[in-house]
């Protein structure tokens, strides 16, 4: 039925119908947990909490990490709870007080115009937020009066200051400015300067420079002590280099960030076939910098599992100078192109150089021949005799 209407080929349907039944089928490997998610979230669930109260201990951050929406209910509901406990509290001044019953008690009120609670909450608001209607007003009769009006005062400007604070700093978060800080998709290993390199690209989208930029690498892999123990998630740091040496980079153009493979890299004996078969491997690249214009550090990370490392391709450039100034194309910010690279390990490129030099030949013969063979299409099809010259 599919294939009559065109859904599914009908080749594909006979074939499938011809498959033996005890042929055995095999299935991919299951593709290994991220620890670190292309967009830089942490891939880990904290569990079995026992001691939550240890949160309530830093309420500022723990506000800050809230999602939005609950965020925003505890700063509704932070004044509106203060806006009646002080309403309560003004209705019980007044009804000791007897201003709740009209011609009873003394002549002047401990608050005007105040006759029920509802009065009293309006008194409550204009007094938190200082707005001052002019119906209502404190006197000199009732000390207690003078006394709740200044905690009042104090304790709205400590809702004000703590609520409005955890706003600017949800709105002014460092993993913002990390959105526009990307990375290329798949890293690459080639040969550069004679080595295997293990390399990505990274950039800012944004004018407003990263300051004092740095850029770290760590490898994470499952690993077993000679003891037996078993490391789930055993971190190893490796040096990255770039243009200008050392791990701090000045991001104002894409760069490249290359990792040297050699006998002190966790990566020394990695060969191209532990990359088809998803080897156990993650390799985490973590950006951290100051914001230029608000001073805040900022931190962007992405990971590169076994199957997004390219194997002897390398990255197009993408910097051009044009009309006296430099630009960069983004649309090939991860496009990669293949170059002539040894399939073996960095291991056995150390031991045997003479599979650098044969690869060097190799390539340095390519061109040339393909150079000789145009040059021979070209070549005119034509002779002069000898009697022409005469």
């Amino acid at each position: 039925m599919l294939s009559r209407k065109g859904i599914i080929p009908e080749e594909y349907v006979l074939t499938r119908l011809a498959e033996d039944p005890a042929e055995p089928r095999y299935r991919t490997r299951e593709r290994r947990a991220r620890f670190v998610s292309k967009k830089g979230n942490c891939n880990v669930a904290h569990k079995n909490i026992r001691e939550q109260g240890r949160f309530l201990q830093d309420v500022f951050t723990t506000l800050v990490d809230l999602k939005w929406p609950h965020t925003l209910l505890i700063f509704t509901m932070s004044f509106l709870c203060s806006w009646l406990l002080f309403a309560m509290v003004w209705w019980l001044i007044a009804f000791a007080h007897g201003d709740l019953a009209p011609g009873e008690g003394t002549n002047v009120p401990c608050v005007t115009s105040i006759h029920s609670f509802s009065s009293a909450f309006l008194f409550s608001i204009e007094v938190q937020v200082t707005i001052g209607f002019g119906g209502r007003m404190v006197t000199e009769e009732c000390p207690l009066a003078i006394l709740i009006l200044i905690v009042q005062n104090i304790v709205g400007l400590m809702i004000n200051a703590i609520m409005l604070g955890c706003i600017f700093m949800k709105t002014a978060q460092a993993h913002r400015r990390a959105e526009t800080l990307i990375f290329s998709k798949h890293a690459v290993i080639a040969l550069r300067h004679g080595r295997l390199c293990f390399m990505l690209r990274v950039g800012d989208l944004r004018k407003s420079m990263i300051i004092s930029a740095t850029i770290h690498m760590q490898v994470v892999r499952k690993t077993t002590s000679p003891e037996g123990e078993v490391v789930p998630l055993h971190q190893v740091d490796i040096p990255m280099e770039n243009g200008v040496g050392g791990n701090s980079i000045f991001l104002v153009a894409p760069l490249i960030i290359y990792h040297v493979i050699d006998s002190n890299s966790p990566l020394y004996d990695l060969a191209p076939s532990d990359l088809h078969h998803h080897q156990d491997l993650e390799i985490i690249v973590i950006l951290e910098g100051v914001v230029e214009t608000t001073g805040i550090t900022t931190q962007a990370r992405t990971s590169y599992l076994a199957d997004e490392i390219l194997w002897g391709q390398r990255f197009v450039p993408i910097v051009a100078e044009e009309d006296g100034r430099y630009s960069v194309d983004y649309s090939k910010f991860g496009n990669t192109v293949k170059v002539p690279t040894p399939l073996c390990t960095a291991r056995q490129l150390d031991e045997d150089r003479s599979l650098l030099d044969a690869l060097t030949l190799a390539s340095s013969r390519g061109p040339l021949r393909k150079r000789s063979v145009a040059v021979a299409k070209a070549k005119p099809k034509f002779s002069i005799s000898p009697d022409s010259l005469s």
